[in-house]
C-alpha cells in the first residue's frame, strides 16, 4: 500500500515538471496608446443661491399671536375648553424654542361672587393654562400663573356679554 502512494506521489510529480516545461510562444505585444495632452477644465464657480435667513422667533410670535393671547372660561369653572388648544399649543412651541421667553398667565373672573373667591377661581384657571403648556413640554419657570380675580376687567358691565369677557386667562410676555 505504501509502494502504491509512494508511485502515486512520483507521477503527480513528473506531471507537474512536464507542466512546467512547456514553452509560451512569443509574449503578446503591449501597445501604448500615443500621449495626449491633459485636458484642462475651467473650473466655474457654484452657483450662487440666495437663502434667506429666518428668525425662529420672531416666526413663532407672529404665529402665537395670530392665535390669540386670551383664554375664555364659563362660568363657574376653569376648565380650558378645546377650542383654545391651537391658541396654547401655539404660545407652547415659542416656549419650548426659546428657554429666555415667559410668560405671565394672568387669571380673571367677573364681578360675581367675593374677592376671596374669584382671586381663587382666576389661580385656578391661570394654573389649568400653565398645565396644558406643561404637558406639551413647556418648563415650569417660563409659564407662571398669577391671579386678579375680578380687580382688573377686561370690560365694564353687568350683563353676561361683559361677564364672559372678563372670565379670562391672558397670555403676556414678562
Amino acid at each position: 500500500m505504501q509502494l502504491h502512494k509512494l508511485a502515486l506521489g512520483v507521477l503527480v510529480a513528473a506531471g507537474l515538471a512536464a507542466c512546467s516545461s512547456t514553452k509560451l510562444e512569443e509574449p503578446a505585444p503591449v501597445v501604448t496608446p500615443p500621449a495626449q495632452p491633459p485636458v484642462v477644465q475651467k473650473e466655474t464657480p457654484p452657483p450662487v443661491t440666495k437663502v434667506n435667513t429666518v428668525d425662529l422667533d420672531s416666526e413663532l410670535l407672529n404665529a402665537a399671536n395670530a392665535k390669540g393671547r386670551t383664554v375664555f372660561f364659563d362660568f363657574d369653572s376653569f376648565v380650558v375648553k378645546g377650542e383654545y388648544t391651537p391658541l396654547i399649543e401655539a404660545h407652547a412651541k415659542r416656549l419650548k424654542n426659546n428657554a429666555k421667553v415667559k410668560l405671565s398667565l394672568e387669571g380673571h373672573a367677573d364681578e360675581r361672587g367675593g374677592r376671596e373667591y374669584n382671586l381663587a377661581l382666576g389661580q385656578k384657571r391661570a394654573e389649568a393654562v400653565a398645565q396644558s403648556m406643561s404637558l406639551l413640554g413647556v418648563a415650569a419657570g417660563q409659564a407662571e400663573p398669577v391671579s386678579f380675580g375680578k380687580e382688573r376687567p377686561a370690560v365694564e358691565g353687568h350683563n353676561e356679554e361683559a361677564w364672559a369677557k372678563n372670565r379670562r386667562v391672558e397670555l403676556k410676555d414678562k
